[in-house]
């Protein structure tokens, strides 16, 4: 695998890229619109040519072997615009597949997206690419992993799909299944929630932050909150929430070089970015596939999309696997949080304001836990 060309589209700050770097996988070609984001590619992946536009990309690099795409998720995600897989953004994975049909060499084609792309349009978004790739001749792969498998504490899952004219993706993806896990006590262990909901929604996730967001359209930060066993709430920084998706720290630092861009755009990136372990799991399967471990049952056309699958030539197949592909040493939430900081009073305050104002449970002692917390920060008055 030493020395195999890839080329990184819609590559974000490169988490596709690094994960697969350790198993030999080269960048030949990186993609990317977003300023902040180019400015932290060139400054990690120098030398390697980075294109704005994907609609003016021509075509793709020479023995290219691999193309890893991330396209965007603002219009699959349920915090987004839910426009579908045709919405603006999302539908540039139609510029993917123009490049790959000009291009006939590349094995792999690696895709990266959030889960509720298989709901969207009651699966219309899934029906969409998996027709396209039948189109292209390619025998399809997709599952859903949650990045805690790989030890990292943060509650995120993605759908991960791999898909090949003359190899079999269900050897990289299929081949092994460690199951759910039970993560820590939430009366010993720190418990993240997202502070800016408390109406219909928290997030909690015990010993683990929940999906790390990008933040509001206007480039305000939104990282999530963490309960300590201390009763404190803090907030991680942004080099905990680099940490957090497998990267060094300071790895978006560039992004604040380039004129404008503000210290929170920081929180778009990463919250935008490929967890590079779930990335380098799949690096490893790739340098080392393994035979399918699961059935698979054919798929009715009008069932939901499952948590795996795979297809080809028009017909799919559902497969019965966890989002847990393996069981790595887990990493404790405290240890990621070396530059947090006490939630504001304000914060704490509203949070306080939109809980009262529902009827959602909250953990036993919870709320208790956030009045003292305010009442420390200064009560309501500050």
């Amino acid at each position: 695998m030493t020395g195999a060309r890839m080329v990184g589209l819609f590559a974000g700050i490169g988490g596709l890229e690094l994960g697969l770097a350790g198993y030999g996988w080269h960048t030949e070609l990186l993609c990317e619109i977003d300023p902040g984001a180019q400015a932290v590619l060139a400054a990690h992946f120098p030398g390697v040519p980075l294109h704005a536009d994907i609609t003016k990309l021509r075509a793709l690099p020479t023995d290219t072997e691999l193309v890893a795409a991330g396209f965007p998720c603002q219009d699959l995600s349920q915090a987004g615009r839910t426009a579908g897989i045709t919405g603006q953004r999302s539908g540039l994975v139609d510029e993917v597949f123009r490049l790959v049909r000009r291009k006939r060499g590349p094995r792999w084609l690696l895709i990266e997206n959030v889960p509720f792309m298989l709901q969207l349009g009651r699966g219309a978004a899934m029906r969409h690419i998996t027709a396209a790739l039948a189109d292209l001749g390619y025998t399809w792969a997709y599952r859903v992993v949650d990045a805690r498998a790989f030890g990292l504490p943060q509650r995120r899952q993605r759908v991960l799909m791999l898909a090949s004219r003359t190899e079999d993706p269900r050897r990289v993806l299929f081949g092994e299944d460690a199951g759910p896990r039970a993560i820590g006590d939430p009366d010993q262990d720190p418990c993240g929630f997202y502070w800016t909901e408390g109406v219909r929604g928290l997030g909690w996730a015990v010993n683990a932050v929940p999906t790390l967001k990008g933040g509001s359209a206007l480039g305000i930060a939104s990282p999530p909150a963490v309960r300590l066993p201390s009763g404190e709430i803090v907030t991680p920084g942004i080099v905990d929430g680099e940490r957090l998706q497998g990267f060094a720290p300071e790895w978006t630092t560039p992004a604040t070089e380039v004129p404008g861009i503000k210290h929170g755009h920081r929180w778009k990136l990463v919250g935008n970015a490929v967890s590079v372990r779930m990335a380098a799991w799949v690096g490893s399967r790739l340098a080392a596939p393994l035979d399918p471990i699961a059935e698979d049952e054919p798929l009715d056309p009008n069932a939901p999309w499952p948590t795996a699958a795979w297809g080809r030539t028009g017909e799919s197949y559902r497969v019965a696997l966890s989002t847990w592909p393996v069981h790595e040493p887990y990493e404790d939430l405290r240890d990621y949080l070396s530059d947090s900081r006490l939630l504001s009073a304000r914060a704490t305050a509203g949070f306080l304001r939109r809980a009262g104002m529902g009827s959602l449970r909250f953990p036993p002692g919870f709320l208790d836990d956030m009045a003292c917390h305010l009442d420390r920060m200064g009560g309501w008055a500050a």
